[in-house]
């Protein structure tokens, strides 16, 4: 069983206060977390990955439910996405080890939650930057929730880690008006309307 020993963690809340009409009733709320984890597989091709995506099951649950918590509750959280950055000697295979473990444990410690969790994943250095996807957590196409997040640690992922992370929302864009389904007519049987 490989081990992803996790170097550090960061978590981050963005509240929307403001953004440039009117100021809305209750602050829009966006978060992300992060794991910085040793990357077994660096420097090496490994032919069988998927074994390690249950290795990483207890990491997303414990994400999911910190993440949770600092968002005042899975009642408040309703857009989620995804994704992760591997360090130089990985490749993006190692990134992709985390579709699994990080939105099943989303999925789960949000119950109602039958729509994709959008994913981004990339290869990048020390520094590396990545918008996190977001979206409805019970029905794809609600535009009001198209969003994204910004991820990264000044101090990673190294060339041989990886670079975790899960986002959340809590309500759609502050001004939304680009029509499309609406919150109010999701029914949420398909995880697309």
């Amino acid at each position: 069983m490989p081990e992803f020993i996790i170097r550090k963690t960061q978590l981050i809340i963005e509240e929307v206060h403001h953004d440039g009409g009117p100021k809305p009733e209750i602050p829009r709320m966006l978060g992300a977390i992060l794991a910085c984890v040793r990357n077994p597989f660096a420097g090496q091709y490994e032919a069988n990955l998927q074994p390690a995506m249950d290795d990483l099951k207890p990491l997303g649950a414990l994400m999911s439910a910190r993440l949770i918590t600092a968002l005042g509750g899975k009642d408040k959280v309703d857009g989620y996405g995804k994704g992760a950055i591997v360090g130089e000697a990985g490749e993006l295979e190692h990134a992709a080890l985390w579709h699994a473990p990080g939105g099943y444990a989303m999925r789960g410690e949000l119950n109602d939650s039958n729509a994709i969790v959008p994913s981004c994943m990339k290869r990048g250095g020390v520094g590396s930057r990545l918008d996190i996807p977001l979206g409805h957590i019970n029905a794809a196409y609600v535009r009001s929730h198209f969003d994204g997040i910004e991820i990264g640690l000044p101090d990673g992922p190294k060339a041989d880690e990886i670079v975790f992370g899960l986002a959340m929302s809590c309500g759609g864009r502050v001004h939304s008006r680009m029509g499309g389904l609406e919150v109010s007519e999701v029914k949420g049987e398909d995880g697309l309307r």
